[in-house]
């Protein structure tokens, strides 16, 4: 079974590249305000929510991203130690739903320690419902999955394979497959989580 989100595209790429930023702060620090961004866009498009995002969802520019990414900025600024916990993510996201006149949807934290099963129940359930993940991983002991090392990302679909749970990462203008059984056990005590967005209040 294979479920996949109809993401969004830019010259190609998934949803934004945040090597496109032209602010240094950005560059290196904003992927939580691109998962935001690239969440509003998806809402605007697929749920009609235009309020979201002050363009036209079914064709995003670069220029018009960068636009918008500056009045993201102001909620979830790049900041020393990043946007490293989902409170902090969760309530200046709502802050800027609620000041576009945006108030039927709500945010749920659901914490990296809760166990696998759980966690890929309620990704799946987000995921049918047309809506991207939000994922926090902060340490992880996993080398390979060093590129999503105290990142935000967003996931964008899953897939069932032989009793194994797969999940779509969209960073970075593209996206790679990952065991989520293994993306969730960091082996690390302090864990991040992701964020569950409730339409339709």
């Amino acid at each position: 079974m294979i479920k996949e989100l109809d993401y969004f595209r830019i010259e190609g790429s998934h949803g934004w590249n945040q090597h496109w930023f032209r602010d240094r702060m950005m560059y290196f620090g904003g992927c939580a305000a691109v998962t935001a961004c690239d969440l509003c866009i998806h809402l605007a498009r697929q749920k009609g929510l235009t309020r979201l995002y002050p363009y036209d969802a079914r064709n995003v520019t670069k220029e018009e991203y960068l636009e918008f990414s500056k009045t993201m900025k102001r909620y979830l600024r790049p900041r020393f130690k990043g946007i490293d916990t989902l409170e902090l993510y969760s309530s200046a996201l709502l802050k800027y739903w609620h000041d576009v006149g945006v108030h039927s949807l709500e945010l749920v934290e659901v914490s990296g320690t809760v166990p696998w099963t759980e966690a890929s129940k309620l990704i799946r359930e987000q995921i049918d419902s047309d809506v991207p993940v939000p994922v926090l991983i902060l340490l992880h002991k996993n080398s390979s999955l060093k590129d999503y090392r105290w990142h935000w990302f967003n996931l964008a679909g899953y897939k069932e394979e032989h009793g194994n749970f797969y999940v779509k990462a969209v960073t970075y203008g593209g996206f790679r497959w990952l065991d989520f059984r293994e993306l969730w056990d960091t082996r690390y005590k302090r864990k991040g989580g992701f964020i569950r967005v409730i339409t339709g209040r």
